[in-house]
C-alpha cells in the first residue's frame, strides 16, 4: 500500500492523514467543505511545525510530509487509484453507511476499506457494501500523531489477509495495532466510557465535585488525565453518542448514560470543542494548556 485515502478532514481525519503522510504514504484528504480542508491542512502544518521546534522532525520531513497529501472535495475522485480508504468521518451511521455505499462504487475492486468509528458495528457498515470481507475498523486514538494505539476490529466477514495486511500497516506507521473483534463500544470504549459516565453520575449525585473527581482518579489511579477532563478532551457530544451505541447495542441499563450529560450536550456545552464542557476554556487559551498537558 502506497496511496491512502482519508475521509474527513476533522480531529481525527487530519490526524489520520498527518501520520501516514509523515510516513511516507501518499494521501488524498477527501471532505466536502473546502474550508474543512482547508482549516485540517493548517492544523497539520501546525502540528509539524510543534514537532519541529521539539528535534522530533526536520523541516524537510515537514515539507515532505505536507507535499504527500493532495485535497478534494468529490469523493470519485478523491479515491481514484488508492489502496486503502480510510472513513473518518462524523460518529453517525446512517452518515457511514452512506459513504460506504458510495465507495463500494468508486473504488475499485480489492481496494480495502477501513472506518475509524469509535463504538459502530463493522459488520453493520460492511453490509452496506458488495466486500463485506476487505471492511475493517482502525479506530486511531486521539491525538493520532502522538498516540500509539490503534484497534484493529475485524468484523463478521473481514478476511485473515485483510487483518493481517491492516496489522502490518499499523506498525510501519510507528503505532501499536491490537486485533479485537466487533461488539459495541469494542475494547478501549467498552471500558473507558462506563468509567466517564460513573464520573459524571458521582458529580450528579453530589458526592464531588469535578476538580476532586479529577484528582483521585489521577493521583489515586495514576491516569494522566481526570475522566471528566477526558470527556471534556473528546467532546461530550462523542461519549454521549458512543454510550448511546452501546446502551442499544447491549440493552444493559449500566450503560444508559447520566442525564447531566444528556442535559449538557443539549445546553450546547461539549468540552474544548465548545469552550465549555465541564471545564471552562474560554479564558487565557485553557484549552491549549491542558492539550499540551495532555501530550507531554
Amino acid at each position: 500500500m502506497e496511496h491512502i485515502a482519508v475521509i474527513g478532514a476533522g480531529t481525527m481525519g487530519n490526524g489520520i492523514a498527518h501520520t501516514f503522510a509523515q510516513s511516507g504514504f501518499k494521501v488524498n484528504l477527501i471532505d466536502i467543505n473546502q474550508s474543512a480542508l482547508n482549516k485540517g491542512l493548517q492544523t497539520i502544518t501546525t502540528n509539524l511545525d510543534r514537532m519541529v521546534a521539539k528535534e522530533k522532525i526536520t523541516s524537510q520531513k515537514k515539507e515532505d510530509t505536507l507535499k504527500n497529501i493532495s485535497t478534494y472535495t468529490h469523493l470519485d475522485t478523491g479515491v481514484k487509484g488508492v489502496n486503502l480508504v480510510v472513513e473518518a468521518a462524523t460518529e453517525h451511521l446512517d452518515l457511514k453507511l452512506k459513504i460506504f455505499k458510495e465507495l463500494d462504487a468508486f473504488c475499485e475492486t480489492g481496494v480495502i476499506l477501513a472506518t475509524n468509528t469509535s463504538s459502530i458495528s463493522i459488520t453493520q457498515i460492511a453490509a452496506a457494501t458488495s466486500r463485506p470481507e476487505i471492511v475493517i475498523g482502525m479506530h486511531f486514538m486521539n491525538p493520532v500523531p502522538i498516540m500509539k494505539l490503534v484497534e484493529i476490529i475485524r468484523g463478521y466477514n473481514t478476511s485473515d489477509a485483510v487483518t493481517q495486511s491492516i496489522m502490518t500497516l499499523s506498525k510501519q506507521l510507528g503505532k501499536v495495532p491490537v486485533e479485537v473483534n466487533d461488539y459495541p463500544g469494542f475494547v478501549a470504549n467498552r471500558i473507558l466510557m462506563p468509567m466517564i459516565n460513573e464520573s459524571i453520575e458521582t458529580l450528579y449525585n453530589g458526592v464531588a465535585g469535578v476538580e476532586e473527581i479529577d484528582t483521585v482518579m489521577k493521583l489515586g489511579m495514576a491516569h494522566p488525565m481526570g475522566p471528566l477532563q477526558l470527556a471534556d478532551f473528546i467532546g461530550l457530544d462523542v461519549c454521549l453518542s458512543i454510550l448511546h451505541v452501546m446502551y442499544d447495542g447491549f440493552k444493559n441499563p449500566k450503560y444508559a448514560p447520566c442525564p447531566l450529560l444528556v442535559n449538557m450536550v443539549r445546553a450546547g456545552k461539549l468540552g474544548v470543542k465548545s469552550g465549555e464542557g465541564f471545564y471552562n476554556y474560554s479564558e487565557s487559551k485553557k484549552a491549549e494548556k491542558i492539550a499540551a498537558q495532555f501530550l507531554k
